[in-house]
């Protein structure tokens, strides 16, 4: 299980020129479920974006988490970040997981930061999304399970 966590000042989502989440302050979190996940890995990830310190205290340091700042998270499905790129010029998707896990484990990951108290916007799996940050940093950190 990839999570490429953003840190934002704003995101959002947009499906059929419809925005269908959007966050202010927080984290953007663009989500791959891979063969092996399961939901003990979707819960310990969850724990991990919620618990991650790249917000800044007073004196300027990465010390605080999106809870400690009052953020929210906006979660997207992303299913090339399990993209094999070792071979070739064209990117293979074998270590994504089938649609129907990926869902599966999408939701459980969303629910699980849900019940830590988040609101947690989302974008729609598999769909044509368009997504729009303000990259507050910029800060991107890729988080493994």
């Amino acid at each position: 299980m990839i999570a490429l966590i953003q840190r934002v000042s704003e995101a959002s989502v947009t499906v059929n020129n419809k925005i269908i989440g959007e966050i202010d302050q927080g984290l953007l979190v663009l989500l791959a479920i891979e063969p092996e996940d399961n939901e003990a890995k979707a819960k310990r990830l969850s724990e991990r974006v919620a618990g991650y310190r790249i917000f800044e205290d007073e004196q300027g340091k990465m010390n605080l988490n999106v809870k400690q700042i009052g953020g929210e998270i906006l979660v997207v499905s992303q299913f090339t970040l399990a993209a094999d790129t070792s071979r070739g010029m064209r990117p293979s998707f074998s270590r994504a997981a089938a649609p129907d896990m990926s869902n599966r484990l999408y939701e459980f990951f969303c629910q699980q930061l849900r019940s830590q108290g988040f609101k947690v916007p989302t974008g729609e799996f598999k769909a044509d999304m368009k997504v729009r940050l303000l990259n507050d940093g910029p800060v991107t950190i890729s988080l493994t399970c």
